[in-house]
């Protein structure tokens, strides 16, 4: 638990300062402006007073147990002032200052110093170079912290560990007139770490809304875990940076080529149930919508305006997003067309018209409320001088207390003029967007949250008909001859073991084994040749495709061995189905997570249309079936003009038997099935490759 960090009953700060452009000073003033409701020790060997408060010259010289200590002190100072704390039983401490790990080895040693005296008294360390936290629960009030935000108390819970990006948050609700609840930065996160205060915040009742901002992760693993069992409980909002694709690593792979940078995270997030954000606005905007709405029961907007333009941009941002604006029910077009003015319409979106009252809005809200094929209410509020904008204010404020369905409100007006209004609004805890674009944005993200915890998380299915033991000998004698590229009769053997169908196959060492391996299986075959010093056999005419005859084979075979020099050449002898449609699956090792696992369209077009879906390891039977709907050139699995569809059960299986593969064979690092030729009753692997 984290209470005596977070729930302060005294502060104390080393190197607090008499100068008031001094980190030292602000930490002192923001907890006295803010209204800490504990004490406070400022700790300065110079000075009597600071900011009007006692100092004291050491820390050893105040009371025992004190919950939070900031040090804004220089780094190798801070070794011996946490023997001091820990001394005087001090629970928690702040470290504002850096010069520590980030800086080097001198820094590190410094932090290592003084982590293995916090553990020898059980000190929980923030930082060190952080800011620090902030509670803004009228009991504590603790601001203990050096930015500037001073924020109303509200139900959304900060955590960053780039203190600049979240303050620009924090900042961002304060400019909405939204209050937050718990804010921390946590800089190097030496002790205490984001998923520990991620937890923390989800344990928090109070707390309505997790906003945090990563630019990676230390820990993968535990923030999973912890990210899975928060985002249960209540909507988790975050946004990672760093998402071009111009970091993406150098790989041998489509599979490894294809995975931008980073992409682990985003599917952290997306197994955990986290909403994601691209853009610091828009995450801003849902999570003040989130703190004071409802989770709807479904896509179904209701669109109440007076004004009729902006109605129709909300309504293109919210289709696209795949909501829907389905029709009125007849009852509530009867009620409406009674209380509305003639020339109003009521189909929906509803328009009250410019000269619509607080009589208008309010027949539409509470309409829409009973209307069971509505399932959030868009408002678009134009505040006219011929209308009382405050009455309508009211009504729109009191049906928001009901709490039955959530309102997103576009309220164009000046601020300025209409501060009445939007006082009202506020204090109603309406969530209020200049923009109808922005509006209809923290609407969608209301309904994408439904759709998180609606989805179907399925199973993982365990196979008992494979052979892991055969696929481990496999690899580890690949190991043995300290081969990374495995050869294709290893491939095949390992997807063979496992139950992935491939298309009949046979090794060759001579022409005259090719031709007859080609006998046996019958014609039309492929030749590959197989080398471990051959990548990509197509770019590279190690491919021959079609063979329909025993002289072939024989030309193939020769032109082959005098194009590629290599010591260890095979011939890869493959029986030809033409006509499938071709897909690709493939695998990407991820250090700590298991693996990337990939599903698309595939064949030489796989690069350029690069329509391809992502998931973690290990993947369930839903998780699959969503790879398959996922990719835009899912209709051609279904069949288009006139070509029939393909057996996506057998898909998703081969999909599931691969996680499981990877799972049991982690030292596998890349791997692709490309492509997998499916039919409308089968599918088979015809090319792979595997890297270790």
């Amino acid at each position: 638990m984290l209470d005596s960090l977070f729930k302060p009953k005294s502060v104390a700060v080393i190197g607090a300062s008499t100068r008031e452009l001094h980190i030292g000073n602000r930490v002192i003033k923001n907890l006295i402006e803010f209204g800490f409701k504990g004490t406070i020790y400022p700790i300065n060997p110079k000075a009597d007073e600071i900011c009007g408060i006692k100092a004291f010259k050491s820390i050893l010289d105040c009371p025992d147990g004190i919950d939070v200590v900031h040090m804004v002190i220089p780094a190798k100072l801070v070794p011996q002032a946490v023997e001091d704390c820990g001394k005087k039983g001090v629970k928690n401490i702040i470290i504002n200052s850096g010069g520590f790990s980030e800086i080097g080895p001198e820094g590190e040693a410094i932090e290592k110093d003084f982590l293995e005296r916090a553990e020898k008294y059980n000190i929980r360390m923030l930082g060190p170079n952080c800011q620090g936290i902030i509670n803004s629960d009228p009991k504590c009030r603790a601001y203990c912290n050096f930015t500037y935000t001073k924020p109303d108390p509200g139900h959304i819970s900060i955590v960053s560990l780039s203190g600049g990006v979240a303050e620009v948050i924090h900042q961002g609700f304060s400019a909405m007139g939204v209050g937050t609840r718990f804010y921390a930065s946590n800089g190097n996160a030496c002790d205490v770490t984001i998923p520990e205060i991620i937890r923390y915040y989800g344990n928090d009742d109070e707390t309505k809304v997790v906003v945090t901002y990563v630019e990676g992760l230390r820990d993968p693993i535990t923030f999973r875990e912890v990210a899975r069992e928060v985002a249960a409980k209540k909507p988790f909002l975050a946004m990672k940076a760093g998402r071009t694709e111009e970091g993406a690593k150098a790989a041998a792979s489509h599979t490894g080529g294809l995975a931008k940078e980073d992409l682990a995270t985003d599917l952290i997030f997306k197994k955990a149930g986290v909403l994601t954000f691209n853009d610091e606005g828009d995450l801003i905007n849902a999570a003040a919508a989130f703190a004071s709405q409802p989770v709807p029961k479904g896509n179904r907007v209701g669109i109440i305006t007076n004004t009729g333009g902006p109605a129709v941009i909300a309504t293109d941002v919210l289709v696209a997003a795949g909501l829907t604006i389905p029709p009125l029910s007849e009852k509530t077009k009867s009620m409406l067309q009674e209380k509305l003015f003639k020339e109003a319409s009521v189909n929906n979106p509803v328009d009250v018209l410019a000269t619509g009252t607080a009589e208008h809005y309010r027949a539409c809200l509470d309409a829409m409320m009973e209307d069971d094929g509505i399932d959030c209410i868009y408002i678009g509020f134009v505040t006219p001088f011929f209308v009382n904008t405050e009455s309508i204010a009211k009504e729109i404020a009191e049906v928001n207390k009901q709490k039955k369905k959530p309102i997103v409100c576009n309220l164009m007006t000046d601020k300025r003029e209409w501060t009445e209004t939007v006082k009202i609004l506020q204090e109603g805890q309406v969530p209020c967007y200049s923009l109808p674009s922005v509006a209809a944005r923290a609407m969608c993200a209301l309904v994408r949250y439904r759709n998180i915890l609606d989805r179907e998380v399925g199973k993982v299915k365990i196979f008992e008909d494979v052979n892991k033991e055969l696929a481990a000998e496999i690899i580890e004698n690949a190991r043995s001859a300290e081969k990374k590229i495995l050869t294709a009769e290893d491939v095949y053997g390992i997807l063979e073991a496992y139950g992935i169908p491939v298309s009949p196959w046979k090794i060759a060492a001579t022409a005259e084994e090719a031709i007859e391996a080609a006998k046996d299986m019958g014609f039309p075959v492929v030749i590959k040749a197989d080398s471990e010093r051959i990548v990509h056999k197509s770019d590279m005419g190690g491919v021959a495709v079609n063979i329909t005859d025993e002289d072939s084979v024989k030309k193939t075979t020769e032109e082959m061995k005098n194009k590629f020099n290599v010591p260890d050449l095979k011939f890869f002898v493959q029986k030809f189905l033409p006509g499938g449609l071709e897909v690709i699956a493939g695998a990407k090792a991820e250090e700590g997570l298991g693996h990337l696992l990939m599903f698309g369209l595939g064949g030489i077009y796989v690069e350029i249309m690069k329509d391809v879906i992502f998931d973690l390891t290990p993947v369930t039977d839903s998780e699959a079936e969503e790879m398959l709907s996922s990719i835009k050139g899912a209709p051609l699995l279904d069949g288009v003009r006139g070509q029939k569809g393909v057996n996506k059960k057998i898909l998703v299986e081969i999909i599931q038997r691969l996680s499981q593969l990877l799972n049991d064979l982690p030292v596998i690092k890349e791997m692709d099935l490309n492509p997998i030729m499916a039919f409308e009753k089968d599918a088979f692997v015809v090319d792979a490759r595997i890297s270790l």
